[in-house]
């Protein structure tokens, strides 16, 4: 059939016309609740579909529920008697043999089913439910040998498991290697800027209005630096974050690290003489052996002198491979400081470490180079656990190795504020080092 067999309903407002225009690879859509993303979701799938006969698409939502009340549903209200829906394919078919395939996502086991396959088109419905891991590997299935246009579209709300990776790609266009600023497009997107909801239901925007603060500034105006779930709310940046020229001079420092293959985070910590901290240098690096992190931590502490590394605690177990421990390996590089386990009980630690966010008149006991730009980033990003309210979640793991970091450092410190908030008061002695010298090197 033609490409005027089905009709389109519906005038889309000024965003939703940007976001019918983009022709970038990535395009992301929204911000802010009640911009009119999914409408405009599907809309784009229709038009693309008629445009090209035999086109492929996947549409993704994380849970199979949400993938029939929001789409599957609307979409033979919307095309009733234009659209065939193929049950066992799970598929929208158009006249014109173009298919938009529905498909959920609510695990990484989930996303397994999807490799191998070919799309011409995805669209990643609230894309912030996803991990980067698994954006990853449907990004692999945009593909095919034909000629049609390869292009995903997601839409997106601050929070999530995926803020961080939709934060970072298309808010802030922080890109790395092999990532072509060129393909990426964002399309802000508020309640305000569509009329019919706001005719339609006039008390919504009232009941964002009414939100607590934080998810109100998320849901309502669109920010991507708070968010429901965070789980340091305390953390702002225009406090938290300094310059190389407000660093004291006079400073006892020590460095604080997280090991895993995945990823190596250490920070060159610093003391002044109030007992304040001051992270002063970081190295984020994934893929390295025990050997190299070493050598990579010494690169760190080059010029300064350090009293001692604080390390994730597994560091002392024996490895099967090798008979020796993480610590043995490590401490034998030249450069590397002498190295302690830490102290990483981890509520203890989150609560420790938000004593020192806390900003008494503006003056936070914590603060952090502006050039440890991948802490800056985690500790915003860092979620609630979902079962241990006290607790960070583990996902997404990638943003997590700096906190665990940091939380090693605070916890070899234990410091926090006096009841007149004025002092601060040491509390390390039951933690201290010294008391446990003797068993370093046993």
């Amino acid at each position: 059939m033609g490409r005027s067999s089905i009709k389109i309903q519906g005038i889309p407002n000024e965003r939703q016309k940007e976001f019918f225009a983009s022709r970038a690879r990535f395009t992301a859509y929204g911000g802010a609740r009640g911009g009119g993303k999914s409408w405009a979701l599907r809309r784009k799938l229709i038009a693309m579909c008629l445009r090209y006969n035999g086109l492929s698409c996947l549409l993704i939502r994380r849970t199979l529920p949400e993938l029939k009340s929001n789409h599957v549903i609307p979409f033979l209200r919307e095309y009733d008697g234009m659209i065939t829906y193929n049950e066992s394919e799970r598929a929208i078919i158009l006249p014109n043999e173009s298919r938009i395939y529905l498909g959920y996502c609510a695990t990484d086991k989930d996303v397994l089913r999807y490799q191998g396959q070919e799309y011409d088109v995805i669209a990643i419905d609230e894309a912030t439910q996803l991990s980067e891991f698994r954006f990853s590997v449907l990004k692999a299935c945009l593909r095919g040998s034909n000629d049609f246009p390869r292009r995903m579209y997601l839409t997106c709300n601050p929070g999530g498991i995926g803020h961080s990776w939709v934060k970072r790609l298309f808010v802030d266009r922080d890109f790395r290697s092999g990532e072509d600023p060129s393909e990426y497009e964002f399309i802000p997107a508020m309640v305000y800027d569509n009329p019919i909801l706001l005719d339609a239901d006039p008390q919504y925007l009232s009941s964002l209005k009414s939100l607590p603060p934080r998810l109100r500034d998320a849901w309502l105006y669109g920010r991507w630096d708070v968010f429901d779930g965070q789980f340091f709310p305390e953390f702002d940046a225009s406090i938290h974050v300094c310059e190389t020229k407000d660093i004291p001079e006079r400073l006892t420092k020590f460095v604080a690290l997280d090991y895993g293959l995945d990823m190596l985070a250490a920070l060159l910590v610093g003391i002044d003489t109030s007992g304040n901290i001051w992270i002063l240098r970081e190295i984020c690096e994934s893929g390295l052996t025990l050997s190299e992190a070493a050598r990579r931590v010494s690169l760190l502490s080059d010029g300064e002198r350090i009293d001692f590394a604080v390390c994730s605690p597994d560091l002392w177990n024996r490895r099967q491979d090798s008979g020796k421990s993480g610590f043995e390996i490590m401490q034998c590089v030249r450069g590397m400081p002498p190295m302690h386990p830490a102290d990483d009980r981890r509520i203890a630690g989150w609560r420790i470490l938000r004593e020192y966010l806390s900003a008494k008149g503006g003056h936070p006991y914590l603060r952090i180079a502006s050039a440890c730009k991948n802490l800056i980033e985690s500790l915003p990003a860092l979620l609630c656990d979902s079962k241990r309210v006290e607790d960070a979640s583990s996902t997404p793991h990638k943003i997590t190795h700096s906190p665990e970091a940091l939380r090693y450092a605070v916890m070899s410190r234990t410091f926090f504020a006096s009841e007149n908030n004025e002092d601060m008061l040491d509390i390390s002695k039951d933690f201290h080092f010294a008391k446990r010298s003797s068993s370093f090197f046993d």
